[in-house]
């Protein structure tokens, strides 16, 4: 029997609610008129630690919120806006429920199904632990490959292979159907991986660095999984905080498109553009950059333009085969190619864009008597820089010397907008003085990264990458970055250096007349550590790393008991300052102490806009539909389970309302795959945008 109170605040209330399933009872349980709540029982009883899904086609976008189980089985899907909903529940150990319509303010108790085996339990397993199946090859076979075992799996999983791909999900853990004809599964994947407008570099990395390796090596994989084998680790159902997740998924954009980032406030104060619109970077597919408001989920697109009409486009790129999923069209066209959004102080957006072809204005070259490029001329970018003003609409083209990739805001009064991308250099904007000005030569500057290996504290003439090192001379290294970092409390720049075995680190510090004055500082890690990829730093200046060996990295420099310049200040003189925290999942069955996870970027929450704790870093779970966050030395794991297959690159925190608890925080994190089409809903499903919130309790509302 239910009984149901209505209290003076407008709460429904339960008390000795008995579930219709025939589970234990609730008491003291409590629902706003927007929340909708519950019991989830099975078979076995009440079913703690699994998600509950509550789905929607009534409202701009897609919409999903998705909540965990606490202890009791209970639930609380709170905050719903006015709409039908259909409930479901996933989980562990289960096979999905029946769908059950409900609407606001609904008591609704759900029957849980118990997976009657262990293969349609596994369905709904994280791609890592179907990915950690894999084979590898053995260290005859890597002998030639730079930097052997470790060297492979730099490429296969962060650099290459799951560099761009969630692998072990459904659709890449078997042949698609358009491809079952070919006998051969080698043939097979060498035919998947050669397709459409990505496939000329997909099969020349797999063919040529690695040697063909990983094509042997998934063909194997994928033809065992189809016999029936089933992971070896089970997954532990969520617990502790991550029961108090709720997690919010719209979507934007199109579905042949995909994002590489997004940006909604500005990193060093995000409670700038509260509950304002985000603003996506739809990299190398298509000039729309999608907007999603989620105030009133509605998503639109910006259309960008270029400066030059020359400009190339990403359509021009040679096609081997036709796609299994799009067959011959052209699904990508991209002039802009925009990288990343980064929002500042006032709400601007300002993107990593190319406007033009890549010759670079007589400025940029020798000759010029521009600072930056007396020093270190540059005739050639790929990418610039643009920005765009919310509220008028109006797109600005920021003409750079240096190409473009990440940026980030220093914690200065120029407000500097620091760039990585610009291969052997680093480049700035001083952005106050082109918003004045409009004048992008004058604004900006560059700067090579030369290590002051004489000691004498100065940049003097230096030795060349290759060159035998000159113990009277500073020594120049080609450390491009990757990841670009400010210090919050100091004047130096940090960045990751990517594509290479065993990767880096490097601190520029700018000195008081860049580039004249700038000189750097390189910290390669040690093992077991190695393939850096996305990175960010702390309030505190530590320095915090993805990385391909299945770690979290952290450096902290201030832990280096050595010179920090002079001649033997060459990378690997503090590995003191090295530790590796070990990312969630299963290893491979040859390689069982590392996780297979193969986390892209990682991003620190300085300012606690999540609800974790400031200075939280918070790592890309490429291979967990999700993000792991390291809070006091244990990782928590949020996680989308529908729809699965999601993949990111990039994230940022915003507080919408600094007074309102946790339902003022979050972390946005967009779908980052190249191919949406390969998330669990298949082709027409659009990349998602994924809103994570932490509340003080499972039942919180």
């Amino acid at each position: 029997m239910r009984v149901l109170k209505v209290s003076a605040f407008g709460l429904i209330l339960l008390s000795a609610c008995q579930p219709e399933s025939g589970g234990v009872g609730v008491v003291g349980f409590a629902l706003d008129n927007d929340d909708i709540g519950g019991v989830v029982t099975s078979t076995s009883g009440p079913e703690a630690g699994v998600w509950v899904i509550a789905e929607t086609d009534d409202l701009g976008t897609r919409f999903a919120r998705i909540v965990v189980t606490d202890d009791e089985g209970r639930y609380v899907i709170p905050d719903l806006p006015d709409a039908g909903y259909e409930l479901w529940v996933r989980g562990y150990g289960l096979v999905d429920s029946e769908k059950v319509p409900a609407t606001r303010g609904d008591v609704l108790d759900l029957n849980a199904t118990v997976a009657p085996h262990a293969a349609a339990a596994a369905e709904v397993y994280p791609a890592a632990y179907w990915f950690s199946m894999m084979n590898l090859p053995t260290e005859e076979e890597v002998a030639d490959v730079d930097g052997g075992m470790n060297g492979y799996l730099t490429w296969v999983k962060n650099m290459g292979c799951v560099g761009c791909h969630q692998l072990g999900n459904k659709a890449t853990r078997t042949i698609p159907p358009a491809l079952a004809d070919i006998e051969s599964s080698e043939e097979a994947w060498v035919r998947r991986i050669s397709s459409g407008q990505a496939g000329n570099s997909m099969v020349r990395l797999a063919t040529g660095a690695l040697q063909g390796l990983p094509i042997k090596y998934m063909a194997e994989w994928t033809d065992r999984i189809a016999a029936g084998e089933l992971p070896a680790h089970i997954p532990e159902r969520p617990t502790g905080v991550e029961r108090n997740v709720v997690a919010t998924v719209r979507d934007w954009s199109s579905p042949q498109f995909y994002m590489h980032d997004l940006s909604g406030t500005d990193r060093r104060e995000p409670t700038v553009n509260g509950y304002g619109k985000l603003y996506g970077a739809p990299e190398l597919s298509t000039d729309e950059m999608p907007i999603l408001d989620p105030a009133a989920n509605v998503a639109s697109v910006f259309n960008v333009p270029v400066r030059d009409e020359d400009t190339p486009t990403t359509n021009e790129a040679p096609v081997i085969s036709p796609s299994p999923y799009w067959g011959d069209e052209r699904i990508w066209d991209s002039k802009s190619n925009i990288h990343n959004p980064m929002l500042d102080q006032d709400g601007r957006v300002w993107v990593t864009a190319r406007i033009r072809g890549p010759d670079n204005p007589e400025f940029c070259k020798e000759g010029s008597d521009h600072p930056s490029a007396m020093l270190y001329p540059k005739d050639r970018t790929g990418r610039n820089l643009a920005v765009l003003d919310p509220s008028t609409g109006e797109y600005s083209f920021v003409d750079t010397c240096f190409s473009t990739h990440h940026l980030q805001f220093a914690y200065d009064e120029q407000n500097t907008l620091w760039t990585s991308g610009g291969g052997d250099v680093v480049g700035w904007l001083d952005t106050n003085e082109f918003l004045r000005t409009g004048d992008a030569a004058a604004s900006q500057g560059w700067a090579p990264l030369v290590l002051d290996t004489n000691g004498n504290g100065r940049q003097d003439a230096w030795t060349e990458p290759g060159e035998d090192m000159d113990p009277a001379m500073d020594m120049r290294v080609p450390n491009g970055f990757y990841a670009v970092m400010p210090e919050p409390r100091g004047d130096a720049i940090w960045g990751s250096n990517a594509f290479r075995y065993p990767g880096s680190i490097t601190r520029l510090i700018p000195g008081d007349n860049p580039p004249q004055t700038a000189l750097a500082e390189v910290y390669y890690p040690p093992l077991p550590g190695y393939g850096i990829r996305g990175a960010d730093i702390d309030k505190n200046g530590v320095v915090w790393s993805s990385m391909g060996s299945g770690h979290l990295g952290e450096f902290d420099r201030r832990k280096c008991q050595g010179p920090l310049n002079g001649p033997a200040a060459t990378g690997r003189h503090c590995p003191e300052g090295w530790t590796m925290h070990d990312l969630p999942g299963p290893g491979f069955g040859d390689l069982p102490q590392y996780s297979v996870e193969s986390s892209y970027y990682t991003w620190v929450d300085q300012h606690n806009s999540l609800g974790l704790g400031e200075d939280v870093p918070i790592a890309t779970g490429n291979l967990f539909d999700g993000v792991h966050a390291l809070v006091e030395g244990e990782f928590v794991t949020l996680r989308i389970p529908y729809p699965m297959g999601f993949y990111s690159k990039g994230f940022e925190g915003r507080i919408d309302d600094p007074d309102a608890g946790w339902k003022g925080r979050g972390l946005w994190v967009p779908e980052g795959g190249r191919t949406p089409w390969l998330k669990e809903d298949g082709k027409g499903s659009k990349p998602i945008v994924v809103h994570f919130q932490v509340r003080p309790d499972p039942l919180a509302h």
